[in-house]
């Protein structure tokens, strides 16, 4: 019996030092990975990062790892992916990385270069050139078979004529009617170019082009961008514009406590134009407008703070003072 175990002790302490793990010796004389354990002496037995790079040496030894590697290198090498390879496999990215030679993973220009002529390769030439000729544009065809149009333009010989009949016409531009005699009769009533223009989709320099140089109320065309003189500047003796609304309901909205902005927008034009109706000595300055603009100003942060002292939540308070729950916070 004690030869026995002597014997075993001397086979276990062997394969153990030949590369085999506890696991392997076990299995191979039948016993348990304790008992092998306790054969194998503390200062002979490998640390952890030692068994692992064991472990991954004899599982590289085995025939279905020989295998596997040769179908890696082989799809690998032949052009395919590293996902196509492991989606073909079976395995996982980092498996197929994993079993590649640093000096054979392709970098990622010569990746993308090659994913390029295959995808340009997968398309059908002679498809594309019939389209092309029966009048499809490169760009029609790029979205057609999801590439960009260069890579149809590739496609497509140099020496291709397309059949005159088959060139695509330009399309026509629609464009925007203007009636000249109601433009100038809607500018006359005082309707600001600007309300015009919006109106009828184009531009100021558009509308300006249908309004004689006479009637014209701006700067003349031909001038040059200098600012106007004071002399010609509304109110102070130059082409007045006329508005929708008078300057005694502007003065009246204005001081009711209305904004230009608003007075401007129910006008039909800038707010700027609202200002110049408004005397100097009446026009509110930036912080009176906010305080004006700025709703439920009695609710200051002395009164949120009572009403939290009461108990009130954020939301509460700002249903029973009309306010949102983040301005009520802003404010306390």
């Amino acid at each position: 019996m004690v030869r026995d175990v002597k014997v075993l002790s001397e086979l276990i302490r062997r394969r153990y030092r030949e590369g085999a793990s506890l696991a392997v010796v076990a299995r191979e004389l039948g016993v348990s990975k304790s008992t092998v354990r306790r054969h194998v002496p503390a200062r002979e037995r490998r640390d952890a990062a030692a068994a692992a790079r064991q472990r991954h040496r004899s599982r590289a030894q085995t025939p279905y790892e020989k295998a596997l590697r040769a179908q890696v290198v082989h799809l690998y090498g032949s052009g395919m992916p590293q996902r196509q390879v492991a989606a073909t496999l079976g395995i996982s990215v980092e498996a197929v990385v994993a079993r590649l030679e640093p000096s054979r993973r392709r970098s990622r220009q010569e990746a993308a270069r090659l994913s390029v002529e295959q995808q340009g390769d997968l398309l059908p030439q002679e498809e594309i050139v019939a389209r092309y000729v029966q009048g499809a544009t490169m760009a029609e065809l790029g979205r057609l078979y999801g590439v960009h149009p260069t890579t149809i333009r590739r496609r497509i010989p140099d020496d291709l004529v397309r059949p005159r009949a088959s060139v695509p016409k330009p399309r026509p531009r629609s464009r925007r009617v203007l009636v000249e005699e109601e433009v100038r009769r809607r500018y006359e009533a005082g309707e600001s170019a600007y309300v015009l223009a919006r109106e009828f989709g184009v531009s100021v320099h558009t509308l300006r082009a249908r309004i004689p140089a006479a009637e014209w109320r701006g700067r003349p065309a031909g001038e040059a961008s200098a600012p106007p003189s004071r002399s010609a500047r509304p109110g102070s003796g130059g082409v007045r514009m006329v508005l929708a609304l008078s300057d005694e309901e502007i003065l009246a909205r204005y001081r009711a406590g209305q904004s230009a902005t608003a007075i401007g927008r129910a006008a039909g034009v800038d707010c700027r134009t609202i200002l110049r109706r408004i005397p100097e000595d009446e026009r509110r300055t930036h912080l009176q407008a906010q305080q004006l603009n700025r709703p439920a100003p009695d609710v200051d942060a002395d009164t949120i703070r009572t009403l939290r002292a009461r108990g009130l939540t954020w939301e509460a308070i700002a249903a029973r003072v009309g306010l949102s729950a983040k301005t009520v916070r802003a404010r306390a």
